[in-house]
């Protein structure tokens, strides 16, 4: 029998890829046993992962939907991951988008993802709009919570269809859904401080931060009461891991 829920990797480094598992594991409150790995930076989507799973949870990547160049490999990876928002947006299967997953799912329902509105590293505050209050995973934290980013890029606009959940001053689109099967979020909801600053060393030449400053912001991270997150997974978890 294969796991209720599939971790879905878009990271080329496969030791974050393995911290990032690791990561959705304590935030879904489940075990290996319920979260099946998929290393979609090396292999493609399975022709019946649709079928054989119920819910899909996608990590972070140094991809950035507005690379003007982009390999065979990310391009492969970019339209499986289409596959299986567009499967979510159609309540086939329920997904979660973090991070570089929220540009994928905006631009293949029509939004605009734009350089325009990236997000120092480190921890941000967020709001939970009013739809967000009432939303089956965004109601289980507060109003305004600390979260951790870093990004290049993000969604410009709501895409059509799309319901915004929560937003902040620097990049107001930071989560969205569609349907009752889909989310997206820009915000990390799976990492905690520690496993922050960890993958921070593995991208500290990623273009994220002046490396001189990894000291710093590392600190600042670990400082981070990022407690709230992680209960959007565990509702999602509850949700669809049955």
């Amino acid at each position: 029998m294969p796991a209720p829920l599939l971790y879905v990797s878009a990271r080329p480094q496969r030791d974050a890829a393995a911290a990032e598992y690791a990561s959705f594991l304590s935030g879904l409150g489940v075990d290996a046993a319920s979260l099946d790995r998929l290393d979609l930076a090396h292999e493609p989507l399975p022709a019946d992962a649709l079928e054989r799973y119920a819910g899909f949870v996608v990590g972070g990547s140094p991809f950035n939907v507005t690379d003007a160049v982009k390999s065979s490999e990310q391009q492969r990876l970019e339209a499986d991951l289409e596959i299986i928002a567009a499967a979510a947006a159609a309540s086939r299967v329920a997904a979660l988008f973090t991070c570089f997953g929220i540009g994928v799912v905006t631009r293949m329902l029509g939004g605009t993802v734009s350089r325009e509105v990236p997000e120092a590293t480190g921890p941000t505050t967020i709001t939970v709009t009013a739809a967000g209050r009432s939303d089956a995973l965004l109601s289980h934290l507060g109003g305004s919570f600390s979260a951790l980013t870093a990004h290049k890029e993000g969604a410009a606009d709501v895409p059509p269809d799309a319901v915004l959940l929560a937003t902040n001053e620097l990049c107001p689109v930071q989560a969205y859904r569609v349907g009752d099967r889909l989310w997206a979020t820009q915000f990390h909801p799976e990492s905690t401080p520690l496993a922050f600053t960890q993958r921070m060393a593995v991208y500290r030449d990623g273009g994220y931060f002046a490396p001189s400053d990894y000291d710093e912001i590392a600190a600042r991270v670990l400082r981070s009461p990022v407690t709230e997150p992680p209960r959007l997974l565990g509702a999602f978890a509850e949700r669809f891991a049955a």
